[in-house]
């Protein structure tokens, strides 16, 4: 009784915290979605498209995936005739960088820079799709869709339904993140109580080494991977208050979670475009384990230059 309380508190404390952030976020993008605004945002855009072997108007379901979802940007694109290549193009982009004010601010909370985040989420989804656009010579065929999960965004007419529709989406968003975050809190005090925690680390102490983190983060990474970027955040600011994790091990899991989480959800929403997936998900985790390594070689590096720096101006005398 005594854990299941513990992590109740612990999971609302931290669905307080994210809702902070996402309820007001939500509300003003979901509103947004309805005045010009996005379509004016993506009409600039568009002269940009040809560099990375799109159409302009591929601007629209890029600028939707990053102020909206991931969900209204492939409404979007199920509205457009487009290749097989200018589809996947879209997808490895959208997947590296889409819900960014949300999903950054949340990053943002845990202790990362914003300027950070962003560097990677749009870094890596501008470059995914030069390369792809230079390398792969093929997929001009015409992208057939198969089915949708979702719809795209209701017609809804007046200020007051606007309002209302920004309300409710914001709410439900809260919602939806209390009633995963408050169970993944409720178990990870479980693994606590029960020293299961010390196994799990322990279990995921090889990958977690190969990124040169320490394994005292591996239930914020494999909360990320599986539930999402946000969720991810959410426990790595409940793990920094119980487990002290460094400065560094939050940038290294945080930038990692950055380039690859909700692997599952994110990687299948993608099915109805009709594209290859496989190839989404591993270019994806292969560019996260690699940015990853990269970051925390050079940041060792870096600390070892000053400690040696340190030591040659220390006075023993």
């Amino acid at each position: 009784m005594k854990t299941l309380k513990q992590g109740c508190i612990a999971g609302l404390q931290t669905t307080w915290t994210l809702g902070k952030i996402i309820f007001p976020i939500t509300l003003i993008i979901t509103m947004l979605g309805y005045t010009p605004v996005l379509t004016w945002i993506a009409g600039l855009l568009a002269p940009l498209m040809g560099w990375i072997g799109l159409p302009g108007e591929a601007a629209i379901p890029l600028v939707l995936g990053n102020v909206l979802n991931l969900y209204a940007a492939i409404g979007a694109i199920l509205s457009m005739d487009l290749a097989v290549k200018e589809v996947f193009i879209l997808a490895v982009m959208l997947s590296f960088s889409h819900n960014l004010f949300i999903e950054s601010a949340v990053a943002v909370k845990a202790g990362v820079r914003m300027s950070v985040v962003l560097a990677v989420r749009l870094g890596l989804a501008v470059l995914s799709a030069f390369l792809i656009h230079v390398f792969w010579k093929g997929g001009s065929e015409m992208a057939s869709y198969g089915f949708v999960s979702h719809d795209s965004q209701s017609t809804i007419s007046g200020w007051e339904g606007i309002i209302w529709e920004g309300i409710s989406s914001a709410f439900f968003g809260v919602v939806q993140l209390a009633a995963v975050v408050i169970p993944i809190m409720i178990f990870i005090q479980m693994m606590k109580d029960l020293n299961w925690l010390q196994k799990f680390s322990t279990w995921m102490s090889p990958f977690t080494k190969m990124l040169g983190i320490n394994k005292n983060t591996s239930t914020t990474l494999a909360s990320g991977i599986f539930f999402g970027l946000a969720f991810g955040a959410g426990v790595m600011i409940q793990a920094i208050k119980d487990d002290n994790v460094k400065k560094k091990d939050v940038y290294l899991v945080l930038i990692f979670l950055v380039a690859c989480h909700a692997v599952i959800e994110d990687t299948l929403i993608f099915i109805p475009l009709g594209i290859p997936v496989l190839p989404l998900l591993l270019i994806r985790f292969v560019t996260a384990v690699i940015l990853t390594i990269i970051v925390a070689y050079v940041w060792k590096k870096v600390e070892k230059k000053k400690y040696i720096r340190k030591e040659a101006t220390y006075d023993y005398s």
